[in-house]
């Protein structure tokens, strides 16, 4: 089925391929809200490089029509930013080609399911999908070479939006794939992860100097994306200690808080999951250590007066 049929599905809008650099295309999905996310992909000579998948079948295949679209090369790589579904769940859909990822996106997506999140997110047809975590792992960096093309994944660096994130680093055309470590009109989101381990992996994206960012969601842009990010978490540390010692649980604290010049972002909720897990890190929990999701994602739908919003 061709982009005419899929667009009546898209409530949000259709996606759309935007080259980044020369062979290297973003494939951006608006509106970037729950399970809307961005991929990618990096052509060379005689291959393919894709950076994530989707999260439901019709999103990923309408991805792999766009490669089609552009090359008749085959998807020899797929790279998993990191283990979340709606990066990882179209796994499956590539073919022939090897899935790479931080050893802990592997190991996070052990007993990872599809669906069963109605209670969460409403009904969502996610469509006929098995996971597939990576077949290759690294644990700090990994070279590849995509048809000539030299493309690097590094590690985050620490717990950060999850406790297994990489990036996608082209140096000679200063482009970043960020994953989920960049949001763009989205509120990020660091509850799998770590508040202050984002701020410490935000800082490894400055020191490579992009001129290019891709983010996890949201619109291409460049290195100012990384600065709304490091401003919003800062500002989630403020409120949290604040409020943590004025006795306010995190559903409260985020009641309280004055959202100011994040009132506009999407998946304001997700406020409540960061202040819990900004909470555990003020109460000495170590960067990325567990805490209790089912809590945190309870008080995110207390706050936003239901289930969340969810258009994939």
């Amino acid at each position: 089925m061709g982009p005419t049929g899929h667009a009546q599905t898209f409530p949000t809008g259709m996606p759309s391929t935007v080259e980044v650099a020369d062979g290297v295309f973003a494939y951006v999905q608006p509106d970037g809200s729950w399970w809307i996310n961005n991929t990618g992909f990096i052509v060379g000579s005689g291959e393919v490089c894709a950076v994530d998948a989707s999260s439901t079948e019709q999103r990923t295949r309408l991805f792999r029509e766009a490669i089609t679209a552009v090359t008749p090369a085959p998807v020899r790589t797929l790279v998993n930013t990191h283990h979340h579904g709606d990066h990882t769940n179209g796994n499956c859909l590539f073919d022939g080609a090897s899935v790479v990822g931080h050893v802990n996106c592997r190991d996070n997506m052990t007993g990872q399911a599809i669906g069963g999140l109605d209670a969460v997110f409403g009904p969502v047809d996610w469509g006929d999908l098995t996971v597939r975590p990576p077949d290759v792992t690294f644990s700090d960096r990994l070279g590849l070479a995509v048809g000539g093309v030299p493309v690097e994944l590094l590690y985050a660096g620490s717990p950060a939006h999850t406790t297994g994130d990489a990036v996608v680093w082209l140096a000679e055309a200063r482009l970043l794939f960020a994953g989920d470590l960049v949001f763009h009109g989205g509120t990020p989101f660091v509850l799998m992860g770590s508040v202050a381990g984002s701020l410490e992996a935000l800082q490894l994206l400055r020191r490579l100097q992009p001129e290019v960012v891709v983010p996890g969601h949201g619109g291409v842009g460049g290195p100012e994306l990384i600065t709304v990010v490091e401003d919003y978490l800062v500002w989630v540390q403020d409120v949290a200690r604040v409020s943590r010692e004025a006795g306010l649980t995190p559903l409260e604290a985020a009641y309280e808080a004055d959202m100011g010049p994040w009132a506009d972002l999407l998946d304001s909720e997700r406020l409540v999951g960061n202040l819990h897990r900004a909470y555990a890190e003020l109460e000495g929990g170590r960067l990325g250590d567990p805490i209790d999701i089912v809590e945190a994602f309870t008080d995110m739908i207390q706050f936003n007066g239901g289930p969340l919003r969810c258009l994939a």
